[in-house]
């Protein structure tokens, strides 16, 4: 038995045009050919394919079992060459093929996954690269290059190259276990008996901010190295820290975590900028998220996440 050929991809789409529209002559209207061509187009298929793919003994186009196998990879041939087509169509009129972007790891997830689902609508052919970072990190990823868009947490000093723009607030609530020691003190914690207990804090791993404290109180500390570990450890009673209010509304009102009342201030507004490099212009799809950060509504309904 030979080997099967190579089949074209208008044969193909005759093929999948043949099923989709329930037979020969509906498929010939649809692609405004004759019927006898394409009836030889799919005999030629069959052909080059060695194999039958439409029973012609029954009166209604019914795919043969070989033919059902092999229309599930014709669709996803057809579906693949017309993304290839809609991205080099995209490319020619500037747009990027891919855009990277660093997150704060204090951003509401919700709100962001919210946004990447419209930019996957609007964007389509555009791949994303998307990375969390805490605290200088995401600002060192955009100054090195690695990513051309960031939305960056804590101001840092920055070069004058890289441009920033506030774009909104996370609050930030100090908490602990209810099996904690701290709460089960009524009324609000004083500075000194907040010190003597062990703070739970993410770290930073950029250089930019290194030796820096941002919001270390206590006279111990263990330094983690992203947020999650800080959630799970303060769920399990080994410290006190402070958390972004939508990550942390459901333990709250599960009783899981409780909020702690301290002296000065029991939240933290917690600024958000986008920023990007000056020297290396956002393309078509940068900025529509750069705009979307921008605009986007940073309160939060009480639970979400």
């Amino acid at each position: 038995m030979r080997d099967p050929g190579l089949p074209s991809l208008d044969q193909l789409r005759v093929f999948i045009a043949v099923i989709d529209h329930g037979g020969f002559a509906h498929a010939a209207r649809a692609l405004h050919r004759t019927q006898s061509v394409i009836s030889y187009t799919i005999a030629n298929l069959e052909e080059q394919l060695n194999i039958a793919l439409i029973d012609r003994g029954r009166r209604k186009v019914t795919l043969t079992e070989a033919g059902k196998a092999l229309l599930a990879d014709a669709r996803a041939v057809s579906a693949r060459v017309d993304g290839m087509r809609a991205r080099a169509k995209a490319l020619g009129s500037g747009l990027e093929a891919e855009v990277c972007l660093v997150v704060d790891v204090m951003f509401p997830m919700c709100r962001l996954v919210m946004l990447l689902e419209s930019f996957q609508r609007e964007y389509p052919t555009v791949a994303l690269r998307l990375h969390t970072e805490a605290l200088g990190g995401v600002a060192q990823m955009v100054l090195d290059g690695r990513c051309q868009l960031g939305i960056s947490g804590m101001p840092v000093h920055l070069p004058d190259h890289i441009e920033r723009q506030l774009a909104g607030h996370v609050t930030m609530m100090p908490v602990c276990a209810p099996s904690h020691p701290l709460a089960v003190i009524d009324g609000i914690i004083p500075a000194a008996t907040l010190r003597e207990h062990l703070q739970l804090v993410v770290t930073d791993r950029s250089p930019l901010t290194a030796g820096q404290d941002f919001g270390v109180r206590g006279l111990r500390d263990w330094r983690l190295a992203d947020l999650h570990s800080k959630h799970a450890l303060l769920r399990g009673g080994l410290g006190w820290g402070s958390m972004p209010e939508a990550m942390i509304a459901e333990d709250l009102a599960n009783g899981r975590l409780v909020r702690l009342r301290v002296q000065d201030g029991d939240a933290l507004q917690y600024p958000l900028f986008v920023i990007h490099r000056a020297d290396d212009q956002l393309g078509p799809a940068g900025r529509w998220l750069k705009d979307q950060f921008l605009e986007l509504d940073y309160s939060l309904p009480h639970g979400a996440y």
